[in-house]
């Protein structure tokens, strides 16, 4: 029972980021993070070379959500596969959302993304981008 409560909470957090993010609902997906959660991507390698890729803590992760947000209006993701992995703990669930989507935006080619979210606590505390 366990194992299938978390893999439905763990998709269900996956496609409320999803939503989130294409709601440009900056609070909505940040509450799903915690407070010194960690973001890898490419495309932050690419726009913000000083981070190395990486950024950490709300701060950090608002400043770049919100430029992404603010920034490519008809950016959307659509979901294609959603896969997870975890446990429910006294604390929350825990465990692994790795999300497959496709990224479109306006004048871009449209491009495949993979996703990998570690969860503790009920929170993101880790999240990585791969492009395909």
């Amino acid at each position: 029972m366990q194992v299938e409560q978390a893999q439905h909470e763990l998709t269900s957090m996956a496609r409320k980021w999803l939503a989130a993010f294409n709601d440009k609902q900056l609070e909505a997906l940040l509450a799903l993070y915690d407070d010194n959660a960690v973001h890898v991507s490419p495309k932050l390698r690419a726009k913000r070379p000083e981070t190395e890729g990486k950024v950490a803590g709300k701060a950090a992760l608002t400043s770049w959500f919100e430029d992404a947000l603010t920034n490519l209006p008809t950016l959307q993701y659509e979901e294609q596969r959603i896969t997870v992995q975890g446990n429910v703990e006294q604390d929350g669930v825990q465990g692994r959302i790795f999300m497959e989507y496709i990224r479109h935006n306006q004048g871009d080619a449209d491009m495949e993304i993979a996703e990998l979210l570690n969860v503790h606590h009920g929170k993101i505390v880790a999240s990585k981008v791969y492009h395909g």
